[in-house]
């Protein structure tokens, strides 16, 4: 999609149906393949395949959506492998023939992080009682086996010669705290032996094991403070290359591929810096060559054949894309794009690029936000400002273009994402110092931001406003339950109450829940003392709507009666859902609402002063 000098507002239906998201993207036979999901398709998600022989097709059956529950966020929901699709819907695996229509049950469950080994498939299968690291063979009869079994959480099964590899941490750990390296001697078809734990533990995340062409097992882990890259030989661990950012993403989903091999004996990665990411190569000797790209913002998906690496990359002038990168010459590397939201009512629309903003904070701390000006502004613009708190809390910003920020943008808004305390990219004591802290010290970076923004002559006050979804839809709430710069919030997908989420949460999240809670407490009616906007799906497992709408009770017996809007069907992800044109529509109407009444308010003091 070509984004030039057009101007024009971005309407609903075309920030809806531009937002195609591109996942799990792998390698598989002769090409590569990758999860889509089109917001305006009935079908939902799809496996897509490039294969340089036939371009671009769907692989996956029509009207079946693809995606793994796997501890409630999934990850690695198919594989591809002598021309047969792997993949998961609902608590189902099935394989099917490429060449062919029928889906062919394998095994109940729940299922993730699919891998191919020697002739079988390996997998993750979760219940209530615990994971198991399960094997299946790749032809004949789909006989299931159990390699590994815990009462708690295991992922990455990744089949090395004559060995197994896999990731595991316990039921009072998120895999970003403390995880686990294993691996055991292993032949397929065969049994696991003699197991040992290999990195990791308490304070320390081992992550995404794999085995590299020489042999060696290679994991990243945060004992320096980042996640960095380390090989073990057999007999020693030995760091990599030692970078001050991550090379790894936050582990909310099996499947990641943050790093991989070429051919060459080079490895190619993926390393976060503050809301950047960059590809690099690190070469045999450990030295690290930058690769200079197109893109800010790089999945944790990297597909690697031969020199040419695949990626799922975007910046912010380009929405992301599945690009192939042929890193024979990176200077420069030559780069094809293999699938790209294509959506002709917003080629060549102007859009809004954002400026980093660094904001000094109590304890000396900086605050990183991105600041999207409205579209059409001056230099000197002044404007209605929306500070987003994003979920997660370990996610951050992402710099890439995101047409439901430039719907805002388009219409004379300014759009502030926030990397509060908490988010990942800035190491591993920065990402964990907000358990305990939860609603104070983000609220406060937020806070802090917009209050910048004021003093700066960017925002009025009464024309700031605070939205988040997720963990950020309870930063905005709490914003909003004490003074300071919000004139609003909308909170989507909200955690309202921390302990009552960690009873209700699916069981991979109740160690976050434990260890987040603590600080500013449950969200409580009698505080809130600006307009809110509830916005939640019915369908919704992570956060349950139930938590919401008993606020929004609250609030109206206070006389203070929020505007919610109940998405039925929708489950935690309201931006990817197929009512995510409703939700903007409200939000949109909710900021002019609060708008109108400030200038009524103020039109009726100048009233009176006559």
């Amino acid at each position: 999609m070509r984004v030039a000098d057009r101007t024009a507002e971005v309407s609903v239906d075309d920030a809806v149906r531009a937002s195609v998201s591109y996942d799990q993207l792998r390698a598989g036979d002769d090409g590569v393949y990758w999860l889509e999901t089109r917001p305006d398709a009935e079908q939902g998600t799809t496996v897509t395949g490039w294969r340089a022989s036939d371009g671009k097709r769907d692989v996956s059956p029509k009207n079946f959506d693809v995606g793994s529950g796997v501890h409630a966020y999934g990850g690695g929901s198919f594989v591809v492998a002598e021309g047969t699709l792997w993949c998961v819907g609902g608590d189902r695996l099935y394989r099917r023939r490429l060449d062919g229509d029928e889906l062919e049950l394998v095994g109940h469950g729940c299922f993730g992080d699919l891998t191919i080994g020697d002739g079988e498939l390996l997998a993750v299968r979760e219940s209530e009682q615990g994971d198991q690291l399960v094997a299946v063979p790749l032809t004949g009869a789909p006989r299931m086996r159990t390699l590994v079994s815990s009462p708690a959480f295991l992922g990455a099964p990744r089949p090395g010669p004559g060995r197994l590899a896999w990731t595991a941490w316990s039921e009072h750990d998120m895999p970003w705290d403390a995880c686990e390296v294993w691996t055991a001697a292993y032949s397929p078809h065969g049994e696991v032996e003699n197991p040992v734990k290999l990195a990791g533990g308490p304070g320390e995340s081992a992550v995404e094991p794999r085995w590299g062409p020489d042999g060696a097992l290679y994991f990243v882990s945060d004992r320096s403070g980042w996640w960095n890259l380390y090989r073990w030989d057999g007999l020693t661990v030995e760091a990599v290359a030692p970078i001050a950012g991550e090379c790894a993403a936050e582990p909310w989903e099996l499947g990641y591929a943050s790093y991989g091999f070429l051919d060459d004996g080079r490895i190619v990665a993926v390393v976060q810096e503050g809301p950047r990411h960059r590809l690099v190569v690190i070469e045999p000797d450990g030295t690290v060559r930058p690769v200079d790209l197109p893109y800010t913002s790089i999945k944790p998906y990297l597909a690697l054949r031969g020199t040419t690496v695949a990626l799922i990359g975007s910046s912010p002038t380009a929405a992301p894309q599945v690009a192939l990168v042929d890193l024979a010459d990176i200077d420069p590397p030559q780069v094809e794009v293999l699938a790209s939201p294509e959506h002709a009512a917003l080629d060549g629309v102007r859009v809004s690029t954002p400026m980093e903003l660094r904001v000094r904070v109590a304890g000396g701390r900086e605050v990183i936000a991105l600041v999207y000006a409205p579209t059409n502004s001056t230099a000197d613009w002044l404007a209605p400002v929306i500070v987003r708190a994003h979920p997660g809390p370990t996610a951050s910003c992402l710099l890439r273009l995101d047409w439901q920020a430039q719907f805002f943008t388009s219409r004379g808004f300014a759009v502030v994402d926030v990397d509060y305390l908490g988010s990942t990219g800035y190491g591993r004591t920065f990402r964990e110092s907000l358990y305990g802290r939860w609603g104070l010290e983000d609220v406060d970076d937020c806070a802090a931001v917009a209050v910048h923004l004021l003093s700066a002559g960017r925002a009025l006050p009464g024309q700031v406003f605070i939205r988040g979804a997720s963990a950020g839809g309870y930063t905005a709430l709490h914003a909003v339950a004490q003074d300071g710069p919000f004139a609003t919030a909308t909170a989507v997908s909200a955690i309202v109450d921390p302990d009552r989420w960690a009873r209700t949460v699916p069981r991979f999240q109740r160690a976050h829940a434990m260890r987040l809670r603590g600080g500013a407490g449950a969200v409580r009616a009698a505080e809130i003392q600006r307009p809110v906007l509830l916005i939640h799906g019915t369908a919704d497992e992570v956060a349950e709507a139930d938590d919401v709408q008993k606020l929004a009770e609250e609030l109206t017996s206070l006389g203070i009666a929020p505007k919610v809007l109940l998405l039925p069907d929708v489950g935690h992800y309201v931006a990817s859902s197929r009512r995510a044109g409703a939700a903007l529509e409200a939000e949109l109407a909710h900021y002019r609402s609060v708008l109108a009444d400030a200038a009524n308010d103020q039109q009726g003091l100048h009233s009176g002063q006559r």
